[in-house]
């Protein structure tokens, strides 16, 4: 199984629309797929969820079992503050350790608002997947300045959306 995880709890944000144009480029390819949005964490998940609380909150269980029954990942990340959002952090974090992520592959995606396309973020998060054992697919798209080359519901960047193509293409051989 396949998970899209769109890296910010921010409702209707960017990265789930670029998560939407992934399932739909993986539908052309008759993959399945599952799609893990942590606009759906439940908002006291941090206190409820965590730590001795593992176990006792039903909707972050829920989305930590899709996690659990995949074997491949593709986390479209914006950038916040030269990394990616916390909440992808503590979501990470409050996931069984240590194997979650052993030997499952991952890839990854980056969005921002400015001119690095979220470099740092990417880099940040692949640290953090291959500390917990994750295979990272080497190809790892920047999409800067995303305001300016996305309209909501498609890449108005031909150079972004065939690297996009070329993504889905690599993971799925991957």
């Amino acid at each position: 199984m396949i998970t899209l995880i769109s890296g910010t709890n921010r409702p209707a944000s960017n990265s789930r629309a670029v998560v939407n144009m992934y399932a739909d480029l993986l539908n052309t390819h008759s993959i399945t797929y599952q799609i893990l949005d942590l606009a759906d964490l439940p908002a006291d998940f941090t206190t409820s969820a965590l730590y001795d609380n593992v176990g006792k909150n039903e909707a972050f269980n829920k989305l930590s079992s899709m996690i659990a029954s995949s074997d491949k990942f593709v986390f479209v990340v914006p950038e916040y503050n030269s990394s990616f959002p916390g909440v992808l952090k503590a979501f990470i974090d409050g996931l069984a350790y240590p194997n979650t992520f052993r030997d499952k592959k991952g890839a990854l995606i980056g969005l921002s608002s400015g001119m690095q396309g979220s470099g740092l973020s990417l880099s940040h998060l692949t640290d953090i997947l291959n500390y917990l054992g994750m295979h990272i697919m080497a190809m790892k798209p920047k999409f800067a300045h995303i305001e300016n080359n996305f309209d909501g519901t498609k890449l108005t960047n031909e150079l972004y959306q065939e690297l996009l193509e070329q993504h889905v293409e690599q993971f799925i051989k991957f």
